[in-house]
């Protein structure tokens, strides 16, 4: 695909096919997050992979997030913050570690849409009872959970609803 393609097709997937991508896939979007560019290169991420055999990972998933949905997903990747070690902008304090781990979270959502996987931003969870059930290091935030795998047979790419290019663009 190029990459029009990969952006025109990428979309939140909500059923999932039972087959789990290979590991040479998930190190590929892992790969993927660790190429994001980050402020002053600080890369102030952290990834942690639930595989279809990890039960405790996708109990904590499901606890932190309970939507009969989800659990289609055969892997996951929790994609946390490390807020200590990104820039911080001098001038008003804005710490850019979740605009840096949005960047990454991306890449791992076009690189996944390139290979033929499917992904789906999921922020709406309860971050400190998957940091418990996770044991994610101290000071590590988990920010997103992305189901990956391959959208259930019939999915397709539903039609998006997204502003007009004169509503997104400030005129000077």
């Amino acid at each position: 695909m190029d990459f029009n393609d990969i952006i025109h097709s990428r979309y939140s997937c909500r059923a999932y096919s039972p087959q789990a991508p290979t590991p040479e896939q998930i190190a590929a979007l892992v790969e993927a997050a660790q190429l994001a560019p980050s402020a002053c290169n600080r890369q102030p991420w952290r990834l942690a992979i639930i595989g279809p055999d990890d039960e405790a990972g996708r109990q904590a998933i499901a606890t932190a997030y309970p939507r009969e949905w989800v659990a289609s997903a055969p892997c996951y990747i929790v994609v946390c913050s490390v807020p200590t070690e990104a820039w911080v902008r001098p001038h008003d304090g804005k710490n850019h570690s979740d605009i840096d781990i949005a960047i990454a979270t991306e890449h791992i959502c076009l690189a996944a849409t390139a290979m033929g996987l499917a992904t789906c931003w999921i922020c709406h969870f309860d971050p400190a009872r998957l940091t418990v059930d996770l044991d994610l290091p101290k000071g590590t935030v988990p920010v997103v959970i992305l189901p990956v795998g391959y959208p259930a047979e019939g999915s397709t790419v539903p039609s998006k609803n997204r502003k007009s290019t004169d509503e997104i663009i400030i005129k000077r």
